[in-house]
């Protein structure tokens, strides 16, 4: 899969678009395949460095997204 990531903090061109592990769910966790993200004011001011909490490097910005469950985990009995 791939996934953007942010590795410092900086102008947008600090985000890049890397290869990642598949991931599977743990027994309480479901994996959500993204097909769409957006991008709030928030997440342009933590990937700058301007907002007060800083996430650790690297990470992997946006917070509102829409998607198809992919994996359940064995402790998930409903989505």
């Amino acid at each position: 899969m791939q996934a953007i990531r942010v590795r410092e903090f900086g102008e947008p061109d600090v985000m890049k678009v890397e290869e990642a592990p598949d991931l599977q769910a743990g027994d309480d966790q479901i994996v959500v395949q993204i097909q769409a993200t957006g991008v709030n004011p928030v997440d342009t001011y933590i990937r700058s460095g301007t907002y007060a909490v800083k996430p650790d490097l690297p990470y992997t910005p946006g917070s509102d997204a829409a998607g198809t469950v992919s994996s359940i985990g064995s402790g998930i009995h409903h989505v």
